[in-house]
């Protein structure tokens, strides 16, 4: 049996890690992939902020969905030697023929790596290229590693994806990155806000139209616009008020029972006034799903929690999506225009109209308004 082994940091595991492996896999025509994600690296440390190693095995289970992820050396105490894996690995799989793959940086250090001449005889190193040029390098080295030692090495060609960790850990909390790493991982990133990452806004849309009705979509659309206009004019951050804007509805296409088990999932604890106007829940539903899904920081939360009823003590925030919710382009009723006209001159007026158009409106259906409404009203009154 060939068995491919891939060990590194994986601190994120990116397309390009897949790609190697893949590619390593089918020019060797390995039988099994086992991939080895490193505990304490003895040559380099784990870039601040890092994932734990738990975290890190997690995203590894998910990139490499193909192979067999091992935490080997995630639960070995103290610095991690390959050649202590390696060891390992033969132990038990005897009667495996061992391969184990390593890119240019690594290929040209092995001289300097612990214990390096029992690592080049317990396996065969696959050695590829890591940036377009390296061939020539490789061979070179691989020739002295293999007339010096007797080093037992297959050297892999091919076009290297042009990607890198420390580059993609910069990206991640700029909204970018999405296209570097499969969607699983990804997601996962973004769910439990790893490396400090907000969501590309464009995967965030995809990933949000999935749980709306076509119908609502242009809604939507227009709440994230408008959020984002006021956010600008109010001096809040644009990308949160898009973010909360995105994720305002998420849950709305939810039935009212479906609402309310949502809710007992979640320990929402609703009053009297919740649970007779069902109509309401999904901001709260959504609030909830978007933290569980999206990892929503506390402000975006708040933002899509209160904008059906609003709250006393509204944040900027708060007041910026409510209002977009109220006044985004496709809203067309009477007095709609007045509030769009307010919304960027004095938010608090515009607030407190379309607070009690909304109260009107709950009135006029014989139905009475909820009482966060009436407070967010009264409130907003002793703040003019």
């Amino acid at each position: 049996m060939r068995l491919l082994i891939y060990g590194g940091t994986f601190n994120p595991p990116h397309l390009g890690h897949a790609d190697a492996l893949s590619c390593a896999a089918a020019a060797l025509g390995a039988d099994r992939m086992l991939v080895v994600p490193a505990g304490i690296p003895p040559h380099k440390a784990l870039a601040e902020g890092s994932p734990s190693a738990e975290e890190r095995f997690r995203l590894c289970e998910l990139a490499f969905a193909e192979a067999d992820v091992t935490p080997m050396e995630l639960q070995r105490e103290g610095k991690s030697y390959t050649v202590d894996t390696l060891r390992e690995i033969s132990r038990e799989n005897p009667r495996a023929e061992l391969y184990f793959l390593v890119g240019t940086d690594m290929l040209l250090y092995m001289e300097q790596w612990h214990e390096f001449r029992d690592f080049f005889s317990l396996c065969t190193l696959a050695a590829l290229p890591r940036a377009d040029g390296d061939m020539t390098e490789i061979e070179r080295y691989a020739a002295h590693l293999r007339e010096t030692y007797g080093a037992r090495i297959e050297i892999i060609p091919k076009t290297p994806l042009p990607m890198d960790s420390t580059s993609l850990r910069a990206a991640l909390p700029q909204r970018g990155g999405a296209d570097k790493l499969c969607d699983a991982v990804y997601s996962e990133i973004i769910r439990r806000r790893l490396y400090g990452a907000k969501p590309d806004l464009a995967w965030l849309r995809g990933k949000t139209d999935a749980c709306l009705k076509p119908t609502r979509i242009p809604h939507v659309r227009g709440c994230e616009e408008t959020a984002v206009r006021l956010a600008v004019r109010w001096g809040e951050d644009p990308e949160a008020a898009a973010e909360a804007g995105i994720l305002h509805d998420i849950t709305k296409r939810l039935s009212d029972d479906e609402q309310l088990r949502m809710a007992q999932k979640y320990g929402i604890v609703l009053n009297d006034a919740d649970i007779a106007a069902p109509k309401t829940l999904h901001a709260l539903t959504g609030a909830w799903y978007s933290r569980e899904r999206f990892g929503v920081p506390d402000n975006i939360f708040s933002a899509i929690e209160w904008h059906t009823t609003g709250r006393a003590g509204m944040t900027t925030l708060e007041k910026i999506v409510y209002l977009a919710d109220f006044i985004e382009p496709t809203r067309d009723f009477p007095g709609v225009e007045h509030v769009r006209t307010s919304a960027f001159e004095d938010l608090n007026r515009a607030m407190i109209k379309a607070l009690q158009m909304s109260m009107d409106a709950v009135t006029r259906r014989g139905a009475v308004p909820h009482p966060r409404t009436a407070e967010a009203l009264r409130w907003l009154k002793t703040q003019n």
